[in-house]
């Protein structure tokens, strides 16, 4: 497998989480071995205490995203070190499970495959995953979704480093959120403009009235 769908492991790790809507589909085993996808092995040893394991190591990676989100760079670094340490890599190649047209081996990285626990397993493997990520790309590479209230995570693969959201629902959602606040706003603006407009002109009709011909004072008498 490539280390991009291993950097990807971490992002849905954190996104099974919806604290935006009070959502958790980390709950069973069976979501233990769903996350761990084609990865037999690692979700072969998924028990009930690794939904409690995966939720701390969950906890700890969102923290890594929402670091780098907020331009800390080094804190993202630092929090993503002290998992690498807790959960270290066994690589190994492999390539038996996947053969070509010929029947030879695709040869590949496995980052964890003999792990203890599938947490053990999937951490290290999601770990190095992003740390690969970050260190390639820049951490300004990872993100949380900008789109209110969503709290997903993202990994930015644009060309220009512009993304922004973790889906192109949200990104549709937050374009259309700014065009109603632009058009709200516009539409308070305009009676106030027409005010002033309205003051400054019964000012101008008041100031460019003409002012009554004084009249000539007279003695009472007539010019002889």
């Amino acid at each position: 497998m490539e280390l991009s769908y291993y950097s990807n492991m971490a992002v849905q790790l954190v996104n099974t989480e919806r604290p935006d809507r009070g959502e958790d589909t980390l709950t069973s085993v069976e979501a233990v071995r769903e996350l761990c996808g084609p990865m037999v092995q690692m979700a072969k040893r998924a028990a009930e205490a690794d939904v409690g394991r995966l939720r701390a190591v969950r906890t700890r990676l969102r923290a890594v995203f929402a670091a780098a989100a907020e331009g800390d760079e080094v804190r993202a670094v630092d929090l993503l070190n002290a998992l690498l340490m807790e959960f270290p890599t066994s690589p190994q190649i492999s390539g038996h499970e996947f053969l070509d047209d010929e029947g030879r081996p695709r040869w590949h990285m496995h980052l964890a495959d003999h792990p203890v626990t599938a947490t053990a397993g999937y951490a290290a493997t999601a770990c190095m995953g992003l740390a690969f990520h970050l260190t390639e790309l820049g951490v300004d590479r990872l993100g949380i979704c900008n789109a209110d209230p969503c709290r997903n995570a993202y990994l930015d693969t644009s060309t220009n480093r512009s993304r922004r959201y973790c889906s192109d629902r949200c990104a549709t959602r937050a374009n259309v959120a700014a065009y109603r606040a632009r058009k709200r706003r516009e539409s308070e603006e305009r009676p106030r403009e027409s005010r002033e407009r309205s003051g400054s002109g019964s000012r101008t009709r008041t100031s460019g009235r003409t002012a009554p011909s004084a009249q000539p004072a007279t003695d009472g008498t007539e010019d002889r």
